[in-house]
């Protein structure tokens, strides 16, 4: 992953001319040091971006940027992809989820900050429900003074049980 170079799409050199897609200034600052040579690693030493490998899934995600061999028959996985979901319902890899996003959320953030998300997260009765909530437990965490820094690292894990 750290090797990896992305570069700007057409929709992302649009959108550094047009700024229509609305992006934060953070964002888009990201968007601008896309440009298909720099990989993450180097990406990260010159951004002071905690939330990097999520700000470039983001993108990717919505069309700004790809991987340069995308064009390929083997192109790689996006960095924010989920895994394989089981193909039977697994109750304790969904429990296992569940509690992660529970405690983290109350570890970094607080439940009186977060008691809607906690809820969803409590009422989600399946991965697929699970993953809907992800970008916001994501955000949660790295509005945090403590989680922005564990943020990588407890998404990485998340990943793994999702």
């Amino acid at each position: 992953m750290m090797g990896v170079v992305f570069a700007k799409t057409p929709k992302g050199q649009d959108e550094i001319t047009s700024k229509a897609g609305g992006l934060t200034p953070r964002v888009r600052r990201v968007l601008i040091f896309v440009d298909g040579k720099r990989t993450v690693d180097e990406m990260r030493g010159m951004l002071q971006a905690d939330d990097l490998q999520h700000t470039l899934g983001m993108l990717e995600e919505a069309g700004y940027i790809a991987l340069p061999n995308a064009a390929s028959s083997q192109p790689l996985p996006s960095i924010t992809a989920f895994g394989k979901l089981p193909a039977t319902h697994d109750p304790v890899r969904l429990q296992q989820a569940r509690n992660f996003m529970m405690n983290t959320v109350n570890a970094f953030v607080g439940a009186l900050g977060a008691s809607s998300l906690l809820d969803r997260i409590e009422k989600a009765d399946s991965h697929p429900g699970l993953r809907d909530l992800y970008d916001e437990w994501y955000h949660a965490i790295v509005m945090s003074r403590d989680g922005k820094r564990e943020a990588e690292a407890l998404r990485s894990k998340l990943l793994n049980v999702i």
